[in-house]
Parts: structure tokens; C-alpha cells; sequence
């Protein structure tokens, strides 16, 4: 089940808030949750035991670490157990074909026969869930967080559907007290509607469309520079309101049942280096990164080079929890490498002394190239597609008819749009905040989610780009 679903929108979700809100607030926690099993068992009920024993284990690692009069050696175990089951459910569902094509792959090329691989289906959003429930664990040990006061509330916390499958990555001290008490106000509701419509409608009628775009461009065996250029930009708007555009849902929905879930991206787009990127784009996952993989690393305490590697590593690890490709590889790899030469100068880019739209434009160009890379099926399709953008590929005449089909009048208002909306626009956050205080603006925000709902019924479905993470 997706929010951009029928089902969702007009079943679903009026279900559960109907529910919810005549329930006695003690029993909340424990409906939320098994909405959620069923949120998430749409796709496949077994995802259920997989996301249920996740759960188990961290809650009982949590009761051995916090235990009265626990070892330091029992705090340890149960922390390890946690990290090291999480890890081994993830890896398995996750890198187990990539290890064996890899395996494959080194057998032929010393002249052996390759083995029959096994494919695994891979769970939505075991990445998110997964980190989210580990963290609980290590904050429990590091002192950061107070165990849960019983298993329902910590369910709840795991499988909440709002952010279940992709996010943002919520720490259990981040809504700790909101899963006793939060506050039932018809303005928080308001704010959550107007923040789940604005979501909606960036990813329906913004990220669908650059999608079709996207899709077009890099399917393509013949294609001229200003297509592939043109294709990529799509690509790069399609994931930014996509992925933005369920956060916002996610966060809305959030407090439509009354949790304040954190901000997600922060007009990435508008960075004027890498560095700075990453400080906008997928806050949750790059915070975790640095709280939980680079700083136990070592950080920058270990010297120029340690830090290096370290920044190295955890972005190659950032790159390999997207997907288990190599390109996603090459793609964490180009990222940490960019942040490690702009700590030579301090944190800022190396076009520094540069005008600030300037920076901001060859930042955008920097990451439209991993863009490239983030989207192509493999290494070889990203390299024909990165000549393309520089030389064009195949036939001048088929890319001509290319051409005509993706420079359509539809296609550049749309891109036009998010490319206003993404360097002159407000942030959802204040757009919504502005939104309560203006009749005209909250009007106008329905209206769109209305004329979204409607574009829905006409487009085929398209899952959101991180469910595959």
C-alpha cells in the first residue's frame, strides 16, 4: 500500500483516523500499531514476522542492557546482539544476490563455471525499520535514551506506518514522550493535513512527471547532449520531490495522530558544496550516519587521514545501504571523496571564492553527475550516459524523435515549476506555517492535493523511488 493509492486515501487512512480518534487514549499505541502490520503486510504478510522478530529481539536486548545491576559485559552482549542481528537480517535480504554475482562474477573470470544464483525477495523499507530499531539499542547502551515502558509502545515506535517504509529515521528519544503524551490539538491536525496535501501533490504531479521524463532519457539508446543533460535534471527533481514529497506525507500524517516526526530535507538543491548537501538532503539518514558509523570510527579525532577515511568509509556504507550495486557504490564513493577535499579547506568547496549562485550551481552540477550513477541499472549504462551528456550516443536521427517526445510543452512546464519551486520556493515547513495563518493559502494547498487526487486516477501506479531501500 502506497499514500498515492486509492485504497490509502479513501479507505485506509479515514479508517484509522476515525478509529483512532474515538478510542480511549491508553488503547491508541496498540491500534496504531496493528494498522501498521496491516499497512505493511499489503505488499506481503511476511514481511510481518520478519519486521515482528526485529522488534523482539532489540526489546529484549533493551531489558538486558538497562536490567538493574547489569555488567558492563551484559550491557556489551545485548548491544551486540542487536547490532549484529539487524545487520545479519539486513544483509541477508539485502547483499546476499549482490555477493553472489559479485562470487560469479571473480569465478569467471578465472575460467570457472558460475554457480545459479538464488534470488530473495527484498522487504520495503527494511533499511529504515531496521536502523530505526538498532539505534534503540545503542542509545540504551550509550545512556542517550530511557528504555520503553512496555512492548506495545515500542511496536508502536518501530512500525509506525507514517514512516515505516522510508522514512525519516525517528530515534526512540525523539518521540519517547509523545507516545504517552501528545498533544490532541485540531491545529496540529490541521498543520498534518496541510502538510500530507503539499506532499502529495509534489509527488504526483512533480516527481511522477519528471519520472516519465527520466525514464524516457535513460532508456535510451540514442540520445544528444541537451536530452541527456535534460534527463538527468528530471531524474534529480523526480527523486528530490519523490522522496521530499513522502516525508512531508509522512510528517503530516504524523501529526494528524499527534507525533512531531523530524524534518527530512532542508532545500538541498540550494547548497553551495558538498558538504553542505549533506546537511540539507535526507537529514535523518545522514545525522545517523555521523552519530552512529563515522563518529564510533573515530571521527576527526584520529588525525587529517583517519578522518579521511573515515568520511570515506561511511559514505561507501551510505552508498552501499541504498542498494547493493555498484553503482550506489561508485555513487557513496564520489560523495565521500568530495567531502574529504573540502575538508582541506575547511568544510567549503573548492570553488569557494566563487559568487554564491555560482557555488550553488556547480554544486547542483556535481550531484547531478552522481545523480547519474544513482539511476543507471549498472556501471556501463552510467558511463554511456555520462559520454552521452558529453558527446551524445547512437543515432542523430532516433535521438531527434527522442527529442520530440521529451521536450513536450507539458514536460518543460513541469520542470520549470520545480526548478522555481526548488531554488526561489518556501520550505513545506514554512509554507505551512504560513498556510495557518492565511484562509487564501491553505485554500489554494487543497485545491492542488484536489487536482493531485484527480492526476492519480490517471497515472499508473509508481511506488515511491526509496521503497526499493
Amino acid at each position: 500500500m502506497v499514500f498515492t493509492s486509492q485504497i490509502f486515501l479513501f479507505y485506509f487512512l479515514p479508517l484509522v483516523l476515525g478509529v483512532f480518534y474515538l478510542l480511549p487514549v491508553r488503547g491508541r499505541n496498540a491500534f496504531l500499531t496493528l494498522c501498521s502490520y496491516v499497512f505493511y503486510g499489503w505488499w506481503s504478510p511476511w514481511f510481518v514476522a520478519l519486521m515482528l522478530a526485529s522488534t523482539v529481539i532489540d526489546w529484549y536486548c533493551g531489558i538486558a542492557i538497562t536490567a538493574p545491576g547489569a555488567s558492563e559485559r551484559q550491557r556489551k552482549a545485548g548491544v551486540f546482539v542487536s547490532i549484529a542481528a539487524n545487520l545479519s537480517l539486513l544483509g541477508f535480504f539485502k547483499y546476499f544476490v549482490f555477493a553472489q554475482e559479485t562470487l560469479n562474477r571473480l569465478i569467471e573470470a578465472f575460467g570457472g563455471e558460475p554457480t545459479v544464483l538464488l534470488y530473495i525477495v527484498l522487504p520495503v523499507g527494511i533499511s529504515f525499520y531496521s536502523f530505526q530499531s538498532m539505534s534503540y539499542s545503542i542509545d540504551l547502551y550509550r545512556g542517550h535514551a530511557e528504555r520503553a515502558k512496555n512492548f506495545t509502545d515500542f511496536s508502536c515506535y518501530v512500525s509506525m506506518f507514517p514512516q515505516l517504509v522510508a522514512g525519516p529515521i525517528v530515534r526512540y528519544q525523539e518521540i519517547a514522550e509523545q507516545l504517552h503524551e501528545r498533544p490532541q490539538r485540531g491545529e496540529l491536525f490541521a498543520r498534518g493535513v496541510l502538510n500530507f496535501a503539499t506532499g502529495f501533490s509534489k509527488k504526483v504531479l512533480i516527481a511522477n512527471t519528471m519520472g516519465d521524463v527520466a525514464d524516457l532519457c535513460f532508456g535510451a539508446g540514442s540520445i544528444s547532449p541537451a536530452v541527456a543533460w535534460f534527463g538527468v535534471l528530471a531524474y534529480a527533481f523526480q527523486i528530490y520531490f519523490d522522496f521530499s514529497g513522502y516525508s512531508d506525507m509522512a510528517i503530516g500524517l504524523g501529526q494528524m495522530l499527534g507525533f512531531q516526526l523530524p524534518i527530512n530535507f532542508r532545500s538541498p538543491y540550494r547548497a553551495d558544496s558538498i558538504t553542505d548537501f549533506w546537511r540539507r538532503w535526507h537529514v535523518s539518514l545522514s545525522t545517523w550516519l555521523r552519530d552512529y558509523l563515522y563518529i564510533p570510527l573515530g571521527g576527526n579525532r584520529g588525525g587529517t587521514l583517519l578522518t579521511y577515511r573515515n568520511l570515506l568509509l561511511t559514505m561507501l556504507l551510505g552508498g552501499l545501504w541504498h542498494g547493493a550495486q555498484w553503482t550506489f557504490i561508485v555513487w557513496g564513493a564520489i560523495h565521500g571523496l568530495s567531502l574529504a577535499a573540502e575538508r582541506v579547506v575547511g568544510k567549503k568547496a573548492f570553488y569557494g571564492a566563487l559568487p554564491h549562485p555560482l557555488r550553488v550551481g556547480a554544486t547542483f552540477v556535481l550531484v547531478l553527475i552522481t545523480w547519474v550513477f544513482f539511476r543507471a541499472v549498472d556501471l556501463e549504462s552510467a558511463f554511456d550516459y555520462l559520454g552521452a551528456m558529453f558527446a551524445g550516443a547512437g543515432s542523430p536521427e532516433a535521438a531527434a524523435v527522442l527529442a520530440g517526445r521529451v521536450f513536450e510543452p507539458v514536460y518543460l512546464v513541469v520542470l520549470a515549476v520545480a526548478a522555481a519551486i526548488t531554488w526561489t520556493g518556501v520550505e513545506t515547513e514554512r509554507l505551512v506555517e504560513r498556510a495557518t495563518r492565511s484562509s487564501a493559502l491553505s485554500l489554494g494547498i487543497l485545491l492542488l492535493f484536489a487536482f493531485a487526487v484527480v492526476a492519480m486516477f490517471f497515472q499508473a501506479e509508481n511506488p515511491f523511488l526509496y521503497f526499493q531501500f
